[in-house]
């Protein structure tokens, strides 16, 4: 190495002016940038939040005459024709066999004395019991046809409805009541209520013509031969069948399905529905979920008196994640599940019973009847046959793939206000509980709402003299409302 000159040093790396001015705007662009980006991801996220949860959509156009047939039939037969349920000899003997290798096959005890791993086999050996020597079918089938049954094809499917008419109007106006059932009940479910609707009562100067349709694809109603017959079709459907009748105006109460295709009827036609009464008074919009999960840090700020309800939110998820396994298999693979229903009918009778004893209480899985002594057996038969006889349950259960597949469409009208006046009626057991301001967004003419101190999920059924009550009381303030 050669020797350093005198004078040199070596040289050191020294920061000059020049070069922290040179790093200041290098970090100064690096800032810059990264404020971009974080400024682009934020608006973003809030366009992306904007039109998902905020955004009001324009209301889609619809077919209002798609045809659900096996074809195009230009002659379509639109009369009015009356009709009767009948349990068939051929039935009961089919019935008879069923039940004979159902009694013959080795049973599996349940671990406990409750329902928690499902219906408990005592409950189920209670029920088997109850149809096999204490359901008398002449006589279910001669106090079911106590009421006056109808068919009409629409839209390519015969659809089945009661159609009772008050017996004594005068003094009263008769107003048209269009009653929609959910899954996995029927029109059954009406059976106590219509009476009570259709029976002038004092303080009140109207009555009810009551229209309860099968819905498309559950018991007596047909079908449909091609996809896409989701709750929004059925809401068209039903509004051409009350057009058919000859209502061009008419009010709407619906549960649990029934309540998404009336407030689906609310929504697409609000000129002809003069009010919507619903026993499932929920928003199903996306804003409602997550407002109501956010509610968990703070309550009683979103739920008020419903807060215990609704929260622990974590509880009521929980709950709901142990107990909705049903609705992934029916939007799966629902004809392969209706294939298992149909082949036995006491299967059929456990999988659409333990629904009611559950939703009608939670608690009920925990008690050794599991709920079941809390009901009339025949009753809840009544509905089983009614499936079990048209053979309706996978047509039935395909609405839950339906409305999975439309997602998209269900969301949108989820979204739109409906100007239509609606009461909504509260039970204390229900699935879902969403407070006033949420309903609001999407019923803004919310006229009230009634809390039950008791009551489940079918409260039609459950419930049919506070039910009626509730729907006399709601259509008397829409009347002072227009007024």
């Amino acid at each position: 190495m050669p020797p350093k000159k005198k004078g040199s040093k070596a040289k050191d790396v020294k920061e000059t002016p020049k070069n922290v001015s040179n790093e200041k705007t290098s970090n100064f662009s690096g800032c810059k940038i990264a404020s971009a980006l974080i400024t682009l991801a934020l608006a973003v996220l809030f366009y992306k939040f904007y039109n998902t949860y905020l955004i009001t959509p324009e209301l889609p156009k619809f077919d209002l005459d798609v045809w659900w047939g096996p074809s195009n039939n230009a002659s379509q037969d639109k009369s009015i024709r009356p009709f009767k349920i009948l349990f068939t000899d051929s039935m009961q003997e089919n019935l008879r066999r069923k039940f004979e290798a159902e009694r013959r096959a080795t049973a599996t005890k349940s671990l406990e004395e409750t329902s928690r791993f499902g219906m408990n086999s005592d409950v189920v050996g209670q029920l088997f019991a109850h149809w096999r020597f204490k359901y008398k079918y002449g006589r279910r089938a001669s106090e079911l046809n106590k009421l006056n049954h109808y068919k009409t094809n629409v839209q390519g499917m015969d659809i089945h409805f009661i159609r009772v008419k008050p017996e004594n109007t005068k003094n009263v106006k008769v107003l048209p009541i269009l009653l929609l059932h959910g899954w996995p009940s029927s029109v059954r479910d009406f059976y106590d209520m219509i009476p009570l609707l259709t029976t002038p009562r004092p303080n009140y100067d109207f009555v009810f013509e009551v229209i309860a349709p099968s819905l498309p694809g559950f018991t007596y109603s047909q079908g449909s031969r091609k996809p896409g017959l989701t709750t929004y079709q059925m809401a068209i459907i039903l509004r051409n069948l009350m057009e058919r009748i000859g209502h061009k105006q008419f009010y709407v109460h619906g549960g649990d399905v029934g309540h998404i295709v009336g407030s689906h009827m609310a929504t697409l036609f609000r000129d002809q529905v003069l009010g919507f009464h619903s026993t499932t008074p929920i928003n199903l919009s996306k804003l409602a979920h997550l407002t109501l999960m956010l509610g968990s840090i703070c309550p009683k700020c979103v739920a008020n008196d419903l807060a215990d309800k609704i929260y622990p939110y974590s509880d009521k998820l929980k709950f709901y994640l142990e107990e909705s396994g049903y609705l992934h298999l029916q939007s799966t693979k629902p004809d392969t599940l209706g294939i298992v229903l149909q082949d036995s009918p006491l299967g059929l009778a456990v999988y659409i019973i333990e629904k009611y004893l559950l939703f009608t209480n939670p608690a009920n899985k925990y008690a050794q009847d599991g709920g079941l002594n809390s009901f009339n057996q025949t009753d809840l038969l009544d509905n089983v046959l009614m499936y079990w006889n048209t053979g309706s349950i996978t047509s039935s259960l395909r609405l839950f793939k339906e409305f999975v597949n439309n997602y998209e469409m269900e969301e949108t009208l989820s979204r739109i206000p409906t100007s239509v006046a609606t009461w909504g009626l509260r039970t204390k057991n229900d699935i879902i509980q969403q407070p006033d301001f949420i309903l609001r967004w999407k019923y803004p003419n919310l006229i009230g709402t009634t809390n039950l101190d008791d009551g489940g999920h079918f409260a039609a059924f459950e419930k049919p003299a506070e039910v009626s009550d509730d729907i006399f009381k709601a259509v008397k303030s829409f009347l002072v409302k227009i007024k």
